[in-house]
């Protein structure tokens, strides 16, 4: 498969900049795979798509602040520093720009010394290896140093860094939100367990590989990178039985659904607990052994994730329902407005 067969023109205004004030104020469209036919409703009506006994899979992982801004403490130059991927306690891969400007014995220091960063190794790719040392707990001292990563088509300043944030974020090491899961709020979350859907958290920390373009010609070429996941004895339990009762799977965004056929592609179908790192990549011709739904947000041309829907709903049926949230104006995007692909009946 050629991946100019994924691409289509997105008006750029339709790009969301900003969150909207209320989370559940989003639009969603809600796509049947099997008829074809495409719903337009508000957020808020995802609680009537939800039956008692389905279960409802949401990622609990929490963005870090993981942009850094500081100075070579042997020049002054001032250096950026992106985190995405703790190695061991004190060492990240980062990206850093100007990438030149750090070689192999560097150190960076941020606000003033609370924070110090040596360059341990050069990458492949022109990533670099931090040695980091500080006072008291990275993440507080990242609270207070660090900028959240927006994704590189968003160029507007986040007011609320919150709202980069799931309402039910907790675990922290993410270098980008999942978020399919910025439409839900508390209040949407109960009345969803009102109705005797069961609710879920698994945790998948999101790598900024999730916005890279793909380079290659060919899909089967595409390679992924790697995310760490983590799946508990109740979570897999709970699946496990609402499969086994008839129950739908339903999984909030797409790094939830990696995370699930990640595991249910190792143990035929099942769910187990476990931790781990995955770089499954799914796209049209792939089987589902877990999800049955998908709540999800537009995503960008010629993407992974856009493959994946495509494999979950159809690529003729997803790109009708991309014509069609064009020419409604839906907002597209991580602040962007939501679709459901219903399971089956």
């Amino acid at each position: 498969m050629k991946i100019e067969e994924f691409d289509f023109n997105l008006p750029e205004e339709l790009i969301a900049q900003t969150p909207l004030k209320d989370r559940a104020a989003s639009r969603l469209l809600i796509v049947n795979p099997f008829s074809k036919e495409i719903e337009h409703h508000q957020f808020p009506h995802i609680v009537d798509e939800l039956n008692a006994g389905d279960c409802l899979v949401l990622n609990d992982t929490r963005v870090m602040p993981a942009r850094l801004f500081g100075i070579k403490e042997e020049t002054g130059a001032h250096i950026e520093v992106l985190l995405l991927k703790q190695l061991e306690k004190n060492r990240w891969e980062t990206l850093v720009k100007p990438a030149k400007r750090v070689k192999i014995g560097t150190t960076i220091s941020f606000g003033d010394g609370l924070l110090r960063a040596t360059c341990t190794d050069v990458l492949e790719h022109g990533g670099r290896i931090f040695e980091f040392s500080y006072e008291g707990i990275f993440y507080e001292v990242l609270e207070k140093l660090g900028e959240m990563p927006l994704p590189p088509y968003i160029h507007e300043k986040l007011e609320d860094r919150e709202r980069y944030q799931t309402v039910y974020a907790k675990e922290i090491g993410s270098a980008a939100a999942p978020t399919a899961g910025l439409h839900f709020t508390e209040e949407i979350l109960e009345k969803i367990r009102n109705k005797g859907v069961e609710i879920v958290f698994i945790t998948l920390h999101v790598g900024l590989g999730t916005f890279r373009p793909v380079s290659s010609e060919t899909v089967e070429e595409h390679e992924m990178h790697s995310e760490f996941y983590s799946i508990s004895e109740s979570a897999a339990e709970t699946i496990n039985r609402v499969k086994e009762q008839g129950g739908n799977v339903i999984a909030v965004g797409t790094t939830s659904t990696r995370t699930l056929e990640t595991v249910a592609s190792k143990y035929d179908g099942k769910i187990k607990a476990e931790q781990g790192w995955t770089d499954i990549f799914i796209y049209p011709g792939y089987e589902f052994k877990c999800i049955d739904g998908l709540i999800t947000n537009f995503h960008l041309p010629k993407s992974t994730l856009v493959m994946l829907v495509s494999a979950l709903a159809g690529k003729e049926t997803i790109f009708h329902a991309y014509s069609e949230a064009i020419k409604e104006r839906y907002r597209f995007f991580s602040f962007g407005d939501a679709m459901f692909i219903r399971p089956k009946a």
